[in-house]
Order: C-alpha cells, then structure tokens, then sequence
C-alpha cells in the first residue's frame, strides 16, 4: 500500500494523544516591518502599494505556527473561499523579517509528499520509514524506545500483500514521477506570473526525502520559502508529520533558522481547486449513458478515529467541507446528483473514520444503484490507493455488488486550472513568511541509569506482552499479513 494506506495503529495498542496547539508546532515570528501592501491579483506578480497594516487572520504573533495557522470564515461550511487555506492573510501591508535584503532574494517551494517505493525491492524499507514514524504508530513517550522494533517487525509481515499490489499497478509507485512533475509544472505557472522560483520535492518516507530537500534549499542559499504540502485536507498523519520534521531541522540549523518560511497548511476550500475539481466529475459524468442517475461516490483516506476523537484532527470536519464546497459548485452548473463520502485504506482491528468505502459499496448495491462515479477527493496524484485500491479492488467489489456502471474520476495531476491555482496560492503565501527562533542548542542528555533501568524493565514488559498474547498475535495474523 503506498502513502499512508499502510498508516495503520497498533493492534490493541493505546495510542498517546497529541494536542495540535502544543509548544513544539509554534512558528514565532521575528520582528517585522512595514514596507507597503502587498497585491496578489496582478498577472504580473507582486507590487506594493504604501498602506496601512491590517491583520485579518485570526492568529495573534504568538499564535502564528510553523504547522497549524488558521483563516476566519463567514462559515463553518465555506459559504466564501479563503484566499490561501490554512494561512493566514494580510490586508495591509506585506512585512518582511529580519532577514537583510542587501543579499538578491531567492524564493523556493518545497513540495510535501509521502513518497512510495519505486520497485518491489523497495516495499519493504519503505513500510519501514512509515511505521517508524511516530505520528502513525503514536506510543506513549515512556515506550518510544520500541519504535523502530515495531516498525521492522509490522514491515516484514506487511511487504508480502503490499508487493502484491505494487505488482499490479507496474511494479512500484508512479507518485516520484507525477510530484516531479508538478513541480515542474508549478515552477512554469509561476514564471508564467512573473515569479522565479526554485520548486523542491520533499517526501516523508522515500527518495527523495525531506531532509534531502531542506539540504538542497540551504545549498541553494534560498532566501525565503514556502512549503505546500500535497494534501488538500490538513492530517496529523501527513502534513502535520511532515512539518514536525521540518521544525525539527529549520530548529537546529544557523542558516535555516533565519529563513522566512510560509507554510500552506490546508487549501481544499480554494476556490481554483474546488472548481478543477467540479470540471473532472462534470466530464466523468459525461461518459455515462444517464449522467443525471450517476451516484458520486467520495472515497477519501481514512485516519484512525482516536486523531480526531482524542488529538483535535481537524482532518474529517475539512473532508466533509470540501465536498459540500465540490456539490455546491456542481450544483451551481445544474448538475443534482446524489453524492456520499465513505473513507478507505483503514489498516488493523482499531476504529477508523466511518463509514468506510468496502461497506457503502456493498450498501449501495443492495439499495439498487447501478451508476456511480468514484472520486479520489484526497489525492492528487495517481498511485495504489487509486490505481489498485479503487480501480481494482473496490471496483470489483462495486460490480459483485449489483452495481453495472462504473466510473472513476481521475486525479488532478498537472490539470491546468489546478496547477495555476497552486501558483496563486504561492504567491498569497509569501509575504507571510516568518523565520524560525535561535537555533536551539542541543538538550541534554538523560544519563541517570535509575531512569534507564525503569524506562527498560517497563519497556522490556510491554514488548514481551505485545509480541506474544494471543490476542495480539491474531491481531496480527488478521490484520497485518
């Protein structure tokens, strides 16, 4: 499974709960002065314009995170666009940081993706890097130590089915080649608007990684970044790991640290996305014989219902926004088709976001629709989850169902009006850029061996009961292999 198919939970495991406001997501800001207001709709690009500062975001200088900022709304239900979703926006004038313009001004974007494996001999490591992470196996903090035991034990069990499924779709991801390609794509749109930019790939469990990408940025001497990561809804498991991981290093780091960065935490409600989005199905929907009787069938990404329940995940209240924002503007082209959202890829015995796309499947047949059209809403970019997952499994499942008629909307990709509207979302992003604090020095270390020798004989005791009651091992033998 590529991505974040395989972002399963423990079996049985007690998950550690995880405050999205804590400290370690803050982005301080750093002093700033006014130096004119910035204007975003020019198809020539930037200009200032002498103006008062007006903030209009809702986060006050404290609040401002290098991970999670918001946008007030007339609506919970996106009755208007926000300008760049998931950042916040100044009326006024643009600022700029302490940053020194006496050295020429290199803007970059740095695009997040999860990454998956590229050949079969690949699966195995990169289950690795994925269960190794721990905002998708989330142990206590007393146990972390057994991490990475946990991830090579689950990998081993869990490459045999995945490498099944890379088999099929060409043996491997094709999510490398398509990021690649958006990012090309992005870097034209936005020289297209007047607007130089070096674009970066960063993915979070395979080549090329985050890490990698940071490194070429500081090579680069860029002078001031935005990151936009490649889901539209925000998630613990993807963007917010991501980030963590760029925290960590932007932290620690001379250079990095005095960088202005502008992260784009979520954009579904982006007016350009929302109306590409409206284009795919409206075509889609043309290649049935009665489009008017077609049932839309959103299959999103499950997450485990303890991120939303138990850490504040906003992942399931944006999902359900993005689609009331998608029928809203189908409906605006006259287009009433019935629609649901189901999530998939749900991974273990734990509970996940309901309800999931095997059953409403199932559901559907049996109350007698024989026309639906799936919609990918959480991916933008091919790969197993949409070319195995849904093109595969699900629509056999659809068609055993009793359902006749089958259809599947395609990913975004480099669509065009897709692709500019990342470009305009750049652009509003990066006068909000703000560079990270003091590089933080490195924390002592804990040497006191008492500690030491209850942290082991604890995590010695949990070990030995995970890997061998016989819950867990059918746990495992259920859920896992």
């Amino acid at each position: 499974m590529d991505a974040v198919s395989c972002s399963g939970v423990l079996p049985q495991m007690k998950l550690s709960g995880s405050d999205l406001s804590r400290s370690d997501h803050k982005f301080p800001m750093s002093s700033w002065r006014s130096i004119g207001s910035l204007s975003c709709n020019s198809s020539k690009g930037l200009r200032l314009v002498p103006k008062k500062l007006t903030v209009l975001c809702s986060a006050s200088s404290d609040e401002m995170m290098f991970g999670v900022s918001r946008c007030d709304k007339k609506s919970p239900v996106g009755e208007t666009f926000c300008a760049a979703a998931g950042v916040c926006t100044y009326g006024g004038t643009a600022v700029e940081s302490h940053h020194s313009h006496t050295v020429e001004e290199k803007v970059g974007v740095l695009l997040l993706n999860l990454g998956g494996p590229e050949t079969l001999d690949d699966v195995q490591p990169f289950l690795f890097n994925l269960f190794a992470d721990p905002d998708i196996i989330r142990l206590p903090r007393l146990f972390r130590f057994l991490q990475k035991p946990l991830a090579k034990l689950i990998s081993v069990l869990r490459a045999p089915k995945s490498k099944e499924g890379y088999a099929s779709i060409g043996g491997g991801s094709p999510l490398r080649k398509i990021t690649d390609e958006q990012a090309n794509a992005l870097r034209m749109a936005l020289e297209s608007k007047d607007m130089p930019v070096n674009v970066y790939v960063g993915m979070r469990y395979w080549f090329p990684f985050t890490e990698e990408a940071v490194q070429q940025i500081k090579r680069d001497r860029i002078t001031r970044l935005v990151v936009l990561p490649l889901y539209p809804q925000f998630s613990i498991s993807t963007t917010g790991s991501s980030v963590r991981v760029l925290q960590k290093i932007f932290r620690n780091d001379p250079y990095l640290s005095g960088v202005p960065v502008s992260v784009i935490n979520s954009w579904y409600q982006r007016e350009g996305y929302i109306k590409s989005m409206a284009d795919l199905i409206s075509k889609e929907l043309e290649s049935f014989s009665e489009p008017a009787q077609v049932m839309i069938f959103f299959s999103a990404h499950g997450v485990p219902l303890s991120y939303v329940k138990e850490s504040g995940d906003p992942y399931r209240d944006q999902m359900e926004e993005c689609i009331f924002l998608i029928m809203k503007e189908l409906k605006a082209r006259g287009i009433n088709n019935e629609h649901t959202l189901a999530y998939q890829s749900r991974v273990g015995p734990v509970q996940w976001l309901k309800p999931y796309t095997d059953e409403v499947l199932v559901e559907l047949g049996q109350k007698g629709v024989k026309s639906l059209l799936a919609v990918p809403v959480s991916f933008v970019s091919e790969h197993i989850e949409t070319l195995e997952e849904i093109d595969m499994e699900y629509k056999e499942l659809a068609l055993e169902s009793g359902i006749e008629n089958w259809g599947r909307v395609p990913a975004l990709g480099c669509t065009p009006s897709f692709i500019t509207d990342l470009a305009d979302a750049v652009i509003e992003a990066l006068p909000l850029a703000t560079a990270t604090a003091t590089p933080k020095t490195t924390s002592a270390v804990d040497h006191d061996p008492m500690r030491w020798a209850i942290k082991m004989f604890f995590g010695s005791f949990l070990a030995f009961f995970l890997f061998f009651s016989p819950k867990m091992l059918m746990a495992f033998r259920n859920h896992l292999i």
